[in-house]
């Protein structure tokens, strides 16, 4: 439900502001913005939920008053072991997002909504049992290996103008990752007391993740 109100209000604001009237003003603002902002992402975990701190970048074009491409960079370089089922969302996290902001630029402030889609990319989100073929009471080991899946950025943003040329930020919104269908393997005891691998299939899922990000820019 809430993934669903953030995308109808960004659709309206994207539909606002592309409007004639709208693209007719003249572009006053600075075409170029490059800013960084410390972000935090709210998360599955074996406890429920845990957050993570991080760091980003971020590069704007101005198309005009209300409406400005974006790509924005983060990093979490919190080494989370086991944080998912099947670890998919193990290890440091990075995201790469792409898209637009579009809304209401006033003299002082402004009011957008975002839809970015991009990647999220766990450092350690491809987890699985292999065999160790030195026998023992455990002869498996588990690896780790960066995996990438698709994520979509929804929300809203609210600038802070000091001046001409810095902007203070923040943003709020709703990070989507699609976690891929994938096959996964857990070690338990058979019947002879040893420890045989089973074999599962883990499906396809979208996860709901809340950020928030804060920071200041320089527009140009």
């Amino acid at each position: 439900m809430r993934s669903r109100f953030l995308l109808m209000f960004t659709a309206l604001l994207v539909g606002f502001v592309c409007s004639p009237a709208i693209q007719a003003q003249a572009d006053d603002v600075p075409r170029y913005e490059i800013g960084a902002h410390l972000t935090t992402i709210t998360k599955p975990d074996f406890r429920g939920s845990g957050t993570a701190f991080g760091i980003g970048g971020r590069f704007t074009f101005n198309l005009n008053r209300s409406v400005a491409l974006e790509a924005v960079t983060n990093f979490f370089p919190q080494n989370c072991r086991f944080c998912g089922f099947n670890a998919d969302n193990s290890g440091n996290l990075t995201q790469g997002l792409f898209g637009i902001k579009a809304g209401k630029r006033f003299h002082r402030w402004g009011i957008f909504g975002k839809a970015r889609p991009g990647f999220a990319s766990f450092s350690e989100g491809a987890g699985r049992y292999v065999a160790t073929g030195t026998g023992g009471p455990f002869p498996f080991s588990f690896d780790q290996s960066r995996l990438t899946h698709f994520a979509m950025d929804l929300g809203g943003i609210i600038e802070l103008y000091h001046s001409k040329h810095i902007v203070t930020r923040f943003e709020a919104g709703d990070t989507l990752i699609r976690y891929g269908r994938r096959d996964a393997s857990f070690p338990i005891m058979d019947a002879t007391g040893g420890v045989t691998l089973v074999n599962f299939t883990v499906p396809a899922e979208t996860r709901h993740n809340f950020q928030f990000s804060a920071g200041v820019g320089f527009r140009f």
